[in-house]
């Protein structure tokens, strides 16, 4: 099992770079570990992470050119697809890949130089973890679907429709998201009988703002359901005062020409920057949709309420990379967002048909890390690790809305540590 700490440690990798940009920490590949009570796995996790995983390769998505459906860097977008069989040959899960986004020209043109803005630096094949796993033993209800990891490249949660000439940018990440689901829908996915939209931080935000278009691709008699895991990113105060998160979005939604894709049973009585916070949305989302959120998330609480920006003289420093090195206060500061975060969900939890797994760790992303979504010492509410709580929310084997109690009290989290 301590194999599956390896596999936390490279699936983490995955999700983000390396700077500072504009205020929004990227997480550093070479500062990030992963802790457990007795071990801590570095950057040789890469050695074995390819060697015990499902690889699978990246489609470009030919037709996405002639809809103008283009990365940052006007390359083709692109997906990587492993083929359901057995039971599960016309299932379909669609992952939305995750990265953060960019709300400048400098932000952007720095992102199409990289694999978030543009296929050229996109790898090749990407291990398929989790949610995504191929194994039974690893994801018991959806390792014979269909599985699609849709790559992020436009830096605004598959929303965007403008351009800046000047810059030679292209904020296409709406047609992406449209030429992608026309792509998978030719090819075999109009038949699903079953299909679930799932995405990781950004990308979960994503799937939900994307979730009612992909209910209305296909007829009522298919069972059509959303997942965002670690996407409900809150509209809150940093530890300055300021509003970070919220400065970031408005900077996204004006650059990129979102605000005639967000929903408008939302715009229409709130500004547009409001209506890309999950906090304003999820209570009007008409397809059934499961938050899966840490109520102390790592990159929130890095980027969004304690960024070096709002902490210029560093008190936040090791407290924000380290939970076990926060004082008092800053524990109180903490519990006070997990507060919000509980405010946040409670008229969408009212709803029969939603879901909920909340737990109580300081982690980010746990659908695509194995040893978060299913494995021996998996995080648990209720002795239910994520993948049965999503599994039973999926197919109606049972209602799961799972709170944790405020932390110290979970002693099942894999927790991220940062150098």
């Amino acid at each position: 099992m301590k194999l599956f700490g390896f596999w936390a440690a490279a699936a983490f990798l995955c999700l983000f770079g390396a700077w500072e940009v504009n205020g929004i920490l990227e997480i550093n590949e070479e500062e990030l570990f992963y802790t457990e009570t007795n071990a801590s796995y570095y950057n040789e996790s890469k050695a074995v992470f390819g060697n015990n995983a499902l690889l699978v390769g990246l489609t470009l998505i030919k037709s996405a050119a002639a809809k103008g459906a283009v990365c940052l860097d006007g390359t083709l977008p692109g997906y990587h697809w492993h083929r359901g069989y057995g039971s599960g040959a016309n299932s379909w899960l669609i992952q939305l890949e995750g990265g953060g986004w960019c709300n400048t020209v400098r932000a952007c043109v720095y992102r199409k130089n990289t694999r978030r803005g543009s296929s050229n630096y996109m790898e090749k094949q990407l291990a398929f973890t989790g949610i995504l796993s191929n194994k039974p033993e690893e994801n018991p209800d959806f390792f014979n679907w269909n599985r699609i990891k849709l790559r992020y490249c436009d830096g605004a949660s598959f929303t965007g429709d403008s351009e800046n000439k000047a810059a030679e940018l292209q904020f296409r990440g709406q047609r992406i998201w449209s030429a992608a689901m026309e792509d998978l829908m030719s090819s075999g996915m109009r038949y699903a009988n079953q299909a679930l939209l799932s995405g990781c931080s950004a990308g979960g935000l994503a799937s939900i703002l994307h979730c009612d278009e992909f209910r209305d691709l296909f007829p009522r008699t298919t069972r059509v359901k959303c997942l965002s895991d670690a996407g409900l990113f809150l509209d809150v105060v940093d530890v300055s005062g300021g509003r970070t998160l919220r400065n970031v979005y408005s900077g996204v939604v004006g650059l990129q020409g979102v605000q005639s894709n967000l929903p408008r049973i939302c715009t229409n009585h709130l500004d547009p920057t409001s209506c890309f916070f999950p906090q304003n949305i999820i209570g009007n989302v008409k397809a059934p949709l499961f938050i899966l959120n840490t109520a102390y998330d790592s990159w929130q609480i890095q980027s969004s309420l304690a960024p070096p920006s709002a902490d210029p003289h560093g008190y936040w420093s090791n407290c924000r990379k380290d939970h076990s090195k926060c004082s008092a206060p800053q524990l109180q500061f903490l519990q006070g967002f997990r507060n919000q975060m509980l405010n946040a969900i409670e008229g969408f939890s009212n709803s029969r048909q939603n879901g909920l797994f909340i737990n109580s760790c300081f982690a980010h992303c746990q659908s695509e890390r194995q040893d978060t979504w299913f494995a021996d010492d998996s995080p648990v509410l209720g002795s239910k690790p994520i993948a049965l709580a999503v599994g039973d929310w999926y197919f109606d084997r049972a209602g799961e809305k799972a709170i944790d109690c405020p932390y110290p009290c979970d002693n099942s989290c894999h927790n991220l540590v940062f150098r």
